[in-house]
């Protein structure tokens, strides 16, 4: 067992030298550069400021407010660093909001309004909430009814993002006739309008930013405000990226159908393209065939 002597000497020595080594590097005096030129390089800087003049549909967002600046102020972080999630919104914002744009315009909705509808969904077809919300602009099945949308086991408007955003501009301009203020329209949005016009009048305020709501909606407005920050000018949060990293718009005709599809497989085929296809460009489609009443028409998508 002597025969091991030497190497094992031979390892006291490695150690002693890494030890000496370590002792001589932690002994150096720290690098006193600051730390923000250290990663200036870094995809996504520190410390982003909220910027000036900041308003929502054109009313002014109170900044010089503490406990205002303090609210927009996290969730500006909170977006900024949620990478992922964040990535696939700016992704998808490329898609989207060509569709819902003109629409808002066309029902006068202030243009603002495209951040709600990141805000609710992340701006997914498919996105459902556990109380029931479903679609773009998350609604239940009984507001999207009341405002025109079809809802039944054939077909779901909710998830139609041309329908849905029709809808939520009926029902935004509805919120506003009734507060006379676009700010408090999107609380509204998110926690219904008797309950936010009860805080309201309980607290005896008018004004989003000086009411106590609960503490999803006292997020919600500054979650909306943060994700306009950051998509209008993505790259001053550190996201870089090519224009061809984005999800372009989709290219499709539309077949105009005023008749039950007893089997949308077979609709698919004769039409050139796949079921999986076709439930992609329509997500509203919420079955293996469509019934149709009387009277009723709907406008198919099919990839051009």
């Amino acid at each position: 067992m002597h025969k091991y002597l030497p190497s094992l000497f031979g390892v006291a020595g490695l150690l002693l030298g890494i030890t000496l080594v370590f002792v001589f590097t932690a002994s150096t005096p720290p690098d006193k550069t600051p730390a923000r030129a250290q990663v200036e390089d870094a995809p996504v800087n520190c410390f982003k400021p909220i910027p000036k003049g900041l308003t929502f549909a054109g009313e002014e967002v109170p900044i010089d407010d503490i406990e205002v600046y303090e609210r927009l102020d996290r969730e500006i972080h909170v977006n900024t660093y949620f990478h992922s999630s964040t990535i696939q919104k700016i992704k998808l914002a490329a898609r989207w909001f060509p569709v819902i744009e003109p629409i808002l315009k066309k029902n006068g909705i202030p243009d603002d309004f495209k951040y709600l509808a990141v805000a609710e969904s992340g701006l997914l077809l498919d996105a459902a909430s556990p109380a029931g919300a479903k679609g773009m602009w998350q609604f239940l099945s009984s507001t999207g009814k009341e405002y025109g949308l079809t809802v039944n086991n054939y077909r779901d408007d909710r998830y139609h993002p041309e329908l849905a955003t029709e809808a939520a501009c009926r029902y935004l301009q509805d919120a506003y006739d009734h507060f006379g203020n676009w700010t408090l329209v999107a609380a509204a949005y998110n926690m219904g309008r008797s309950g936010l016009e009860r805080d309201l009048s309980k607290q005896e305020v008018e004004s989003y930013y000086d009411v106590l709501l609960n503490s999803e909606t006292s997020r919600y407005v500054f979650r909306i405000l943060a994700l306009k920050a950051i998509l209008s000018d993505p790259a001053s949060y550190g996201f870089c990226y090519e224009a061809t990293d984005l999800y372009e718009p989709w290219a499709f005709t539309t077949v105009t159908v005023d008749t039950t599809i007893s089997d949308l497989v077979t609709f698919a085929k004769q039409n050139n393209t796949t079921y999986k296809t076709l439930k992609y460009y329509n997500p509203w489609m919420r079955s293996d065939k469509l019934v149709l009443s009387a009277g009723d028409t709907v406008k198919i998508k099919l990839p051009a």
